[in-house]
């Protein structure tokens, strides 16, 4: 892609933090492509969004995300439903998205690639109407996510400790959703919805969901006996969809009610707690860079 201005969002405290020579290695490689090349950095949760929005209205040609899933959401809300491309360069914890996409996860390689990357148009979809791009989650997901990082470091290794230690406590819960109009009662330990394949880290709760192709992957997962290894395996193989622990269904429109509140996330980001949830599919809505090379497999 041939652009003239980029605006890069940086968050400084995604994944190991900001090191200096990451901002060289960005002009450095803008430098060599002829690219106008400013940087901002977050200074809190919502800001990344504001700097999206006023660089929409600056007339950037792409603007770049710097960070874990939760910046990469921040940012499109200020870009989604305009024309202007989504460039990631993965700095998180998890990176589900651009994981899903095929973005290199090293600074260097990421920033290179958004200049020779393809722009595609994919859908989102909003959860009570927050914006999710990837994965969303109520009930065990999103309880480990409202209480990761208050119990622990962030990273892969802080979410497993977190995970072990409250899967025994929790319970599944008793869901009822409504599918294309139709109404199913269902018990559920986690009820993902994806847009995307994965958490992050590789772990694959979506494995055949795509961005572009106008469905939400629904998957309810029940509760799984410790002792099943091989559901681990499954979830980082690409196979969890063919467990009898889950149930898959595909839609464009979605409502659940709940007979409690359950706590949820949007992109790994907590969201408090609620009973009922209106999912609403927002197709072709941002426009994203990918390398022309997994172009085919989003």
């Amino acid at each position: 892609m041939v652009y003239k201005r980029a605006l890069f969002i940086i968050n400084k405290y995604s994944g190991k933090g900001f090191q200096p020579r990451m901002e060289g290695r960005i002009l450095d490689i803008c430098h060599d492509h002829d690219v106008e090349c400013s940087m901002e950095f977050t200074q809190g949760p919502g800001h990344a969004t504001q700097l999206a929005s006023l660089g929409v209205n600056e007339n950037f040609d792409v603007i770049i995300a710097v960070g874990g899933d939760g910046t990469v959401n921040e940012v499109a809300r200020g870009i989604v439903n305009t024309p202007t491309p989504l460039g990631i360069i993965p700095k998180g914890s998890g990176n589900g998205l651009a994981r899903h996409l095929g973005i290199p996860l090293n600074v260097t390689s990421a920033t290179q690639s958004i200049f020779e990357s393809e722009s595609l148009r994919m859908d989102t979809f909003t959860v009570n109407g927050k914006l999710s791009l990837n994965v969303s989650g109520i009930g065990f997901d999103g309880h480990i996510a409202n209480h990761f990082g208050k119990n622990g470091k962030r990273g892969l290794a802080g979410y497993t400790k977190l995970a072990i230690e409250d899967y025994l406590k929790f319970d599944e819960f008793e869901a009822t959703l409504i599918v294309d109009g139709k109404q199913f009662h269902r018990k559920a330990f986690i009820v993902a919805i994806a847009n995307s394949s994965q958490y992050g880290n590789n772990a694959r709760v979506a494995p055949r969901a795509s961005i572009c192709d106008h469905k939400l992957n629904l998957n309810l997962i029940g509760k799984v006996p410790p002792y099943r290894l091989d559901f681990i395996y499954a979830f980082f193989a690409g196979n969890i969809d063919r467990s009898s622990f889950c149930e898959v269904l595909k839609t464009d429109d979605l409502e659940i009610k709940l007979n409690e509140s359950m706590e949820f996330h949007v992109d790994g980001e907590p969201c408090g707690s609620d009973s009922h949830f209106e999912i609403k599919l927002i197709p072709s809505s941002l426009t994203i860079l990918l390398p022309s090379s997994n172009e085919k497999n989003v």
